[in-house]
């Protein structure tokens, strides 16, 4: 059977142990190219675990995972694999010596073998993107978390990945900085690369995601469409997670 070019990321049966603890059970999931998907449930649920698989981060024990047609079994794979998948963690993981322009054009050169001048020009074309180009020569030190995720969003953005994964991007900042991360997702999210985020801003599900997972105890409880998802959820899990973080 010939694989579908359009699909990108593929889990079957995968599941992930951590000593005895099962964090992932028997995880199907399908992901093409050019959709945004949005991962949610409550702490401990297995989320992150499940898109820090996707670029070889966590280990798996069992099941099948592939990326692009690659399978993440061995240590070249994954290496491939990394440059195809950009990511944004909660916490910025900037270089604090290193200038913003600097952060952002140090992997393009190292890993893609760009000269500085094409490094560069990426690099200033994805911090626009973001609207941070000003603090180009600032470093980390000198911008608010809003900004030093934006400017962790461009890093990614500039290894011109075909995949974007978010683990929790906007958890670890202040409210009034929340929006400015989240509008750059946005604008990210109509350019049609492909996104798998995790995170509990239900308005950013609603307005962005073609598709929403509900996790809880490592397994996979729902997967709809945010009209569905919101309006009509299926499982009573999902409904009283809907409940708790809607009103809150």
């Amino acid at each position: 059977m010939k694989p579908d070019s359009n699909n990108v990321v593929q889990f079957t049966q995968v599941n992930k142990w951590y000593d005895k603890l099962h964090v992932l059970k028997d995880i199907n999931l399908s992901i093409n190219k050019g959709e945004k998907w949005v991962i949610c449930g409550p702490s401990g649920s297995g989320k992150s675990t499940l898109i820090r698989c996707i670029n070889g981060l966590e280990p798996f024990q069992k099941g099948k995972l592939t990326v692009n047609g690659l399978a993440l079994d061995s240590l070249s794979e994954i290496n491939t694999i990394r440059q195809q998948v950009g990511m944004v963690f909660q916490q910025f993981n900037l270089f604090p010596h290193l200038s913003t322009l600097q952060n952002c054009t140090l992997a393009p050169m190292k890993v893609r073998g760009l000269n500085e001048a094409q490094a560069t020009e990426i690099a200033m074309h994805y911090l626009s993107r973001v609207n941070i180009a000003e603090k180009a020569h600032q470093y980390p030190n000198q911008l608010s978390g809003g900004q030093q995720q934006r400017v962790a969003l461009a890093r990614a953005l500039a290894m011109e990945p075909e995949i974007m994964l978010f683990d929790e991007p906007t958890s670890a900042l202040d409210p009034e900085m929340i929006k400015e991360v989240l509008d750059a997702m946005i604008e990210l999210a109509d350019s049609g690369i492909t996104m798998v985020c995790v995170t509990h801003e239900m308005g950013f599900a609603r307005q962005v995601a073609d598709h929403i997972v509900f996790m809880d105890q490592g397994e996979i409880i729902e997967t709809a469409q945010p009209s569905d998802f919101f309006e009509n959820p299926r499982s009573k899990r999902t409904q009283q997670f809907l409940d708790q973080i809607l009103t809150h």
